[in-house]
C-alpha cells in the first residue's frame, strides 16, 4: 500500500491528491444532504433522475413538477374508443359532464417527459411480456397502458384473455403481451380471488409467494404495487397453509407486517429473476382524497363534485403514510446492494394534487344503491381509483420514460 501511495504521489503530487480527496468529501456530503432532505415534514420518496430531454447532459427529477392544462395534445386516447375500457374507470360513460380531468399533462420542473409513442413501445415489447402485478390501482394502470396502445393495433391483431388472476392483452403482430396479475398483497392471502376478495377478516401468509410469483418468472418487464390493501392498524398473519387446521395465527401491527411481506417478495426476486433480462419497477402509493378538510374545504366532504386540481406545491394528504415509503426505500436499497435493481416510480406527490381525477359517483355500481346513498352521493363516491383517460396515463408516461432510459 505504501509503495502504491508513493507512485500516486509521484504522479499527481500531494497537493492534487488532497484536493481530490476534499472534492470527494464535499460530493459525498452533498449527496447525503439531498438524501436526507424532507418535504413539508414528509419523507421524500426516491428522487431518481433521468437524462433531461432538453439538455441531454443533465439529469432531471421527473417526479418534481406541476400539472399543466393541455387540451391540444391531451388526452392521449378517447375513452369511448378504447376497446377494453373498464366500467370502473369510464367516468364519461357513466355520466360525468365535466371532462377537464382528461386534459392535464404532468410537467417536470427541469425537463420534458418523452411523448408516449405506442408503436415504439410495442416494438420494444416484441416477443416480450410486460406484467403489472398488484391491486385494483395497478389494474387501472394496466387498463391505461392497454388503452394507450389500443388504437395503434388493428382489431384483428389484438386479443384479451382471462385466466383466473391473470388477464392478458396480446398485440399479435408483435407477439407482445401486456398483462395484469391480481395479487393485492403480493404474498399469498385470503383476498387472492380476483372476483370474491372482500373478506371481513383479512389473513396474509407473509412467507408464501410462490403461488403468485410462478406466473411472473419469465416476464421481461415487471411493474409492482401494493399499499391500498394494507391500510389498517394490523393484519392477521398465518404461518402454515389455509388448507391445514394446525396453522399458527398472530396479529401483527402495521407497518411491520408490510415489511415482512416485502422482504419475502424481495428475496424471491433475488433468487428467481435475472436482472440482466428483466426490468423491474415498483409504483409508490396512490393517494386517496376522502377528506376535503385536508385541502382546506368543509369537513365531511370528499372528492365528490371536485372539478379542480390542488395547486399548493408539496400538498400531502394524511392517508399517504411516509413510514410505508421508508420501508419500500429500505427494501429496494437492500436489493440493490445484492445486485437486483427495482426502480421506484414516485406517483404519490404528483397524484396528490389531482383530487378531481377520481370516478366519484361516475362508475358502474356493482350493487344497487340504497335510498340513503342516493340522497347523499358523497357517501358512495369512489375517491380511491382514477378516471380514464386521466392520472394513470401520466404514471405510464413515467414508466415509458424509464423503460427506454434503461
Amino acid at each position: 500500500m505504501a509503495k502504491k501511495q508513493q507512485i500516486v504521489a509521484a504522479t499527481w503530487g500531494v497537493r492534487s491528491s488532497f484536493h481530490s480527496l476534499l472534492a470527494l468529501l464535499v460530493t459525498l456530503l452533498f449527496i447525503a444532504a439531498v438524501y436526507l432532505t424532507q418535504n413539508n415534514g414528509q419523507s421524500l420518496l426516491v428522487h431518481d433522475t433521468i437524462t433531461s430531454t432538453m439538455n441531454p447532459g443533465d439529469q432531471c427529477n421527473l417526479f418534481s413538477g406541476k400539472w399543466v392544462f393541455d387540451d391540444e395534445s391531451y388526452p392521449l386516447y378517447k375513452e369511448q374508443q378504447c376497446t377494453f375500457m373498464s366500467d370502473q374507470l369510464a367516468c364519461e360513460k357513466f355520466g360525468r359532464k365535466d371532462l377537464s380531468y382528461q386534459f392535464w399533462r404532468w410537467q417536470p420542473h427541469q425537463c420534458d417527459l418523452p411523448r408516449f409513442n405506442a408503436t415504439e413501445l410495442l416494438e420494444k415489447l416484441r416477443n416480450k411480456r410486460l406484467v403489472f402485478v398488484g391491486d385494483s390501482l395497478n389494474r387501472g394502470q394496466w387498463v391505461s397502458m392497454v388503452c394507450l396502445v389500443d388504437s395503434s393495433i388493428p382489431p384483428s391483431l389484438k386479443s384479451m384473455h382471462h385466466n383466473g388472476s391473470l388477464i392478458t392483452f396480446k398485440a399479435l403482430e408483435y407477439n407482445a403481451s401486456i398483462e395484469f396479475y391480481w395479487a393485492p398483497l403480493l404474498v399469498e392471502s385470503n383476498s387472492d380471488d380476483p372476483v370474491n376478495h372482500r373478506v371481513p377478516d383479512r389473513i396474509v401468509r407473509v412467507q408464501a409467494i410462490e403461488k403468485h410469483a410462478r406466473h411472473w418468472t419469465d416476464a421481461d418487464i415487471l411493474v409492482f404495487n401494493s399499499y391500498l390493501w394494507w391500510r389498517r392498524s394490523q393484519m392477521k398473519v398465518l404461518w402454515g397453509s389455509f388448507e391445514s387446521s394446525d396453522g399458527i395465527h398472530k396479529n401483527v401491527t402495521m407497518p411491520r407486517v408490510y415489511e415482512m411481506a416485502l422482504r419475502t417478495w424481495s428475496d424471491w426476486l433475488e433468487v428467481n429473476i435475472n436482472p440482466n433480462k428483466t426490468q423491474m419497477f415498483f409504483m409508490s402509493m396512490s393517494p386517496t382524497h376522502q377528506s376535503s378538510e385536508e385541502w382546506g374545504e368543509a369537513a365531511n366532504g370528499n372528492c365528490y363534485s371536485e372539478t379542480e386540481a390542488i395547486t399548493t406545491e408539496g400538498y400531502w394528504g394524511r392517508n399517504s403514510n411516509p413510514k410505508i415509503i421508508e420501508i419500500v426505500e429500505s427494501v429496494l436499497g437492500d436489493l440493490r446492494k445484492r445486485g437486483v435493481n427495482v426502480t421506484m416510480i414516485n406517483i404519490t406527490q404528483l397524484s396528490e394534487y389531482r383530487k378531481e381525477g377520481h370516478p366519484s359517483i361516475y362508475r358502474k355500481q356493482w350493487e344497487a344503491l340504497t335510498e340513503e346513498e342516493i340522497s347523499n352521493p358523497s357517501s358512495y363516491a369512489d375517491c380511491i381509483h382514477w378516471c380514464l383517460p386521466g392520472v394513470p396515463d401520466a404514471w405510464n408516461e413515467l414508466l415509458y420514460a424509464y423503460i427506454f432510459q434503461q
